[in-house]
């Protein structure tokens, strides 16, 4: 990876943490409380679940399906997974979050991993 802002480095610090205590094989849900308890413990703000509203020709017509796992508003997209890989579609869902907050950075982490790096993928648009 590239340089990366001190949020997107803290967030992957957490989340190593996460991967550390937690280690693969759980739910997609146990690493998302885990990693915003995570954040929070070291005083980083963000939004577990956080619904996108989405907007067809300047009216709003859905806030129910898209879900934001950890949002950091306007500034960082979380998705996490915890599955046997990660494939091109999760990460064209990660550029469609991105591009629907409004937000520049999103960060694509598989848990089942034997370490965590190699489930890990930053984009920007």
């Amino acid at each position: 990876m590239d340089e990366q802002d001190p949020l997107t480095q803290a967030v992957i610090g957490a989340a190593i943490e996460v991967h550390r205590e937690m280690g693969p094989g759980l739910l997609e849900s146990i690493y998302q409380k885990c990693l915003v308890h995570e954040l929070r413990l070291r005083k980083i703000e963000c939004q577990p679940k956080a619904r996108l509203h989405i907007a067809y020709k300047g009216e709003i017509i859905d806030d129910d399906d898209l879900v934001i796992d950890v949002f950091v508003p306007g500034r960082l997209v979380v998705e996490l997974k915890a599955i046997e890989k990660l494939l091109p579609i999760h990460e064209a869902q990660l550029l469609t979050y991105l591009r629907l907050s409004k937000t520049h950075t999103g960060l694509l982490i598989n848990f089942n991993v034997r370490l965590l790096k190699e489930g890990l993928k930053r984009m920007v648009l």
